[in-house]
């Protein structure tokens, strides 16, 4: 069943306590170097605003012990930086706490269209212990709970799981950007249009294995590229050179080799590979073939690889991308990556439905200067993988579904 959102419900005059993700990067001064996640945010917000609900933004930032305040890890310069970007509105801000006397007092004298942030949500030990006490603190301030947080979706943090549950006889529903990102995401899963192709790269296979099983009971194509190629090519007795293998993982690897083998999705590894002596912009370059020699590692597919990819893809009706093929942040290392991006960008051009994964996937896609060109760029890392492995979030399923 689909999720209610924000914009079903009436929010005038009513404390909407919205969780977000505002876990922006931040430099060593404390100025925040990327603010997507609360551009991202802004359509929710101004939706509440302009009905003249009563905002109460929360949000965890870093990862604080849990024991208090941390100045670096204050969410006052997203409070200042999101009245920014709603062109000067003034946005209220708790200081040291997102419970206690201070924060009642503070959405007590909120009034219509009025926005308030409460302090980093991991201060408080409770929010990382799924805490019920500190839950029902946090229910108390708000008489509706609105969900915009997909990027801490698949974690049972307080304020994912305990918050709603304490606030059960109160309406629960999802933001826009959590909705949008279940429905692309879930839907999509769920009824592919065909031909579907999965495009994963990145380290670690450990990281993707989830993702590979549940992708390869659903897929066409597996596209592989990223270090996570070479665990998988080793297993297959090639000769790998100095590039990163989890060697652990090899087992694992044979596995998936076996069932792509077993099964009609069709399992492309990469045919040849540019490397590199070190992960670096000075390093020496040289493309080679099937077999790296030692002392050279691959750090981007090569050429032969990226015709054969961007043929898969232009054949493709859904198209799912999670995980940089290459080094795509140290040139000449990104030219894998940004043609992958550039195919897909063209198959979304003639009709295909695509979704960019979160995380370096996301960063890609956007230091590329494609995010508008896709049809969806998932907020959420871990989230996004989650998903792409099947799996369910409890924050998810908490929340109102339309009647």
């Amino acid at each position: 069943m689909a999720k209610k959102t924000i914009e079903q419900i009436d929010v005038a005059s009513k404390r909407v306590l919205m969780r977000v993700d505002f876990n922006v990067p931040m430099d060593d001064d404390g100025a925040i170097t990327d603010d997507r996640r609360i551009e991202l945010a802004l359509p929710s917000i101004k939706s509440v605003l302009d009905r003249q609900g009563r905002l109460i933004l929360i949000s965890h930032l870093g990862r604080p012990a849990g024991r208090g305040p941390e100045p670096k890890l204050s969410l006052k310069p997203v409070a200042d930086r999101l009245g920014e970007l709603l062109g000067g509105v003034a946005v209220g801000f708790v200081a040291d706490d997102c419970v206690g006397q201070q924060a009642v007092e503070a959405v007590d004298a909120l009034t219509d269209g009025q926005v308030l942030v409460l302090e980093n949500l991991r201060f408080n030990v409770g929010e990382n212990t799924g805490d019920s006490s500190f839950a029902a603190q946090l229910g108390a301030l708000g008489d509706i709970y609105c969900n915009e947080a997909f990027g801490t979706a698949h974690r049972d943090d307080a304020s994912m799981v305990a918050l709603p549950n304490a606030m059960n006889d109160k309406p629960k529903v999802a933001g826009l950007l959590l909705e949008r990102e279940i429905r692309f995401l879930g839907d999509t899963l769920a009824e592919p249009t065909r031909p579907f192709v999965a495009v994963l790269g990145g380290a670690k296979v450990s990281d993707k294995l989830g993702a590979i099983r549940n992708l390869m009971t659903i897929v066409d194509v597996v596209l592989v590229g990223g270090a996570m190629a070479y665990t998988l090519l080793e297993a297959l007795g090639r000769d790998v050179g100095s590039s990163k293998v989890q060697r652990g993982m090899l087992p694992q690897a044979q596995q998936i080799i076996d069932a792509a083998a077993a099964s009609p999705v069709d399992l492309i590894l990469p045919l040849d590979h540019v490397c590199g002596k070190q992960i670096s912009r000075v390093t020496p370059v040289r493309v080679v073939g099937e077999s790296i020699p030692q002392g050279w590692m691959g750090l981007d597919i090569g050429p032969e690889t990226v015709a054969q990819y961007v043929s898969e893809l232009a054949k493709a009706k859904t198209i799912v991308w999670n995980g940089p093929v290459g080094v795509f942040e140290v040139p000449p290392f990104d030219v894998g990556s940004k043609q992958i991006a550039q195919a897909i960008v063209s198959a979304t051009e003639a009709g295909a439905t695509s979704i960019g994964g979160g995380g370096d996937t996301a960063a890609a896609i956007e230091a590329f200067g494609l995010s508008d060109r896709f049809t969806h760029v998932s907020t959420g890392g871990g989230a996004c993988l989650r998903m792409l492995e099947g799996q369910r979030f409890t924050s998810a399923d908490l929340l109102d579904e339309v009647d």
